[in-house]
């Protein structure tokens, strides 16, 4: 699984016209899976972003974690992060898992973040989504499973 973790004030997403998906404080993430990634890679990559110290303390050092803050997450599949552009102009994306192996990952990936505790908000997988968000700080991180 691929992450990018951005630190966000607020952060929403819209599908057709409709909310699905909005946080206040908290992390924005966008999800990739690749074919290789199983159940271990889901719960490697989200005991990662639970426990990852991006937030300031009191004395406005980077060292709280998401589960310390009461922050949410809003959550999003995002199969362009397997897009590899190293030939040509148009991105390759057979590194992306197809969606019938994809979304499953995906889900387990966000019910691993809820049982630690965490208030997760998604979009809509393999949709269209506007995804706004405010970058705070900026942070903005990626994980990687493998």
């Amino acid at each position: 699984m691929r992450i990018v973790v951005q630190r966000s004030k607020q952060a929403s997403v819209v599908v057709d016209g409709v909310t699905v998906g909005s946080i206040r404080n908290g992390l924005v993430l966008l999800v990739g899976v690749t074919h290789e990634d199983t159940e271990q890679d889901t719960r490697y990559a989200a005991e990662k972003v639970a426990g990852l110290r991006i937030f300031e303390d009191e004395t406005g050092k980077m060292n709280l974690s998401i589960t310390e803050t009461a922050g949410q997450i809003l959550s999003v599949s995002q199969f362009t992060l397997y897009g590899d552009c190293r030939k040509g102009r148009r991105p390759n994306f057979m590194a992306a898992a197809r969606p019938e192996q994809a979304e499953p990952l995906y889900e387990q990936f966000n019910e691993h973040l809820r049982r630690l505790g965490l208030q997760v908000e998604t979009g809509v997988f393999g949709a269209m989504m506007d995804v706004a968000l405010v970058n705070d700080g900026p942070v903005t991180l990626i994980i990687d499973s493998r």
